[in-house]
């Protein structure tokens, strides 16, 4: 650049060139511009601001828009709600967990004492299993043993068993009473154990050994009813089975009489009545004394 040359200005777009710098197109010199033409930007702000005025006054139609501490005010207000919002809803979160989870204490504690219950009723059954068997073993233990004892004593001693054999020889050939049947193996040496033993051991009926018995009383001798069960039950035999002999002999108790007094008239003298009182004494009814003393011719 010359030093005669003067300064080059850039003009701005809102600005001017100094006075007496105006240049127009190409760089030659203009003429300097009217007033309203250096005022065109300044028209339109003005109409701007007129126009915002206006609508300040009449309220426009539109909310002002909010102001900066409006703005942080709003957001903290709903900052503050989303926060409390989210504090309640883990609070409900908490407490939802803290019910499920003592829920699950306490159905965990239950199902704790259900197993512990069942537990306790299983080792109680176990128990009372146990106690049952070996109630059980020894009650079979027992029975083990008395049926052992009980065969021991059937089988008996050696001496028991001499008395045994013994018992039977006597009953093939003779009557005899339970009691009768002791006193005889005793009068053999027998101890009264081994001849009681032997007599229970026995097979008999002492009904029919009564009866044997006054079947043989009177092969040889005259007898009323009732002295004829006097003389069983004298032999041992009960009244219950010395009754049921004597009722199931036959005999006719006329001849019986018969015979008792002819018996009587053998060794001694009697008057007819003296006789049949003899014979009523012995057990026969008047009948039958009257009967038998007939017989022999008083």
């Amino acid at each position: 650049m010359s030093e005669h040359e003067p300064p080059r200005y850039a003009p701005s777009w809102n600005d001017d060139p100094p006075a007496g710098t105006a240049t127009g197109v190409g760089g030659a010199p203009e003429q300097p511009r009217s007033w309203y033409r250096k005022k065109r930007y300044l028209i339109p702000a003005g109409l701007v601001a007129l126009f915002l005025a206006i609508g300040a006054v009449t309220g426009g139609d539109d909310p002002a828009p909010p102001t900066a501490a409006e703005t942080t005010e709003a957001v903290e207000t709903v900052s503050a709600e989303d926060a409390a919002a989210a504090e309640a809803a883990a609070a409900e979160e908490r407490k939802a967990e803290e019910s499920a989870a003592a829920e699950a204490d306490k159905a965990e504690g239950l199902a704790a004492e259900e197993a512990e219950q069942e537990a306790a009723e299983e080792a109680e059954r176990l128990e009372a299993e146990q106690v049952a068997a070996e109630e059980a073993e020894r009650l079979a233990a027992e029975e083990a043993e008395r049926i052992a004892a009980e065969e021991a004593a059937a089988a008996g001693t050696v001496s028991q068993q001499n008395a045994q054999r013994s018992a039977e020889s006597y009953l093939d050939y003779s009557a005899f009473s339970r009691s009768g049947l002791i006193d005889q193996l005793e009068f053999e040496g027998f101890s009264t154990e081994d001849a009681t033993w032997a007599v229970e051991n026995v097979t008999v009926s002492w009904k029919e050994q009564a009866q044997r018995s006054a079947e043989g009383y009177l092969d040889y001798s005259a007898f009323s009813r009732t002295g004829l069960i006097g003389q069983l039950e004298f032999e041992g035999f009960s009244t219950e089975h010395a009754t049921w002999a004597v009722d199931n002999v036959t005999v006719d108790w006329n001849e019986q009489a018969a015979k008792s007094a002819e018996n009587y008239l053998e060794y001694s003298a009697f008057s007819r009545a003296g006789l049949v009182d003899q014979l009523i004494f012995e057990g026969f009814t008047s009948e039958q004394a009257q009967y038998g003393v007939s017989r022999t011719g008083l």
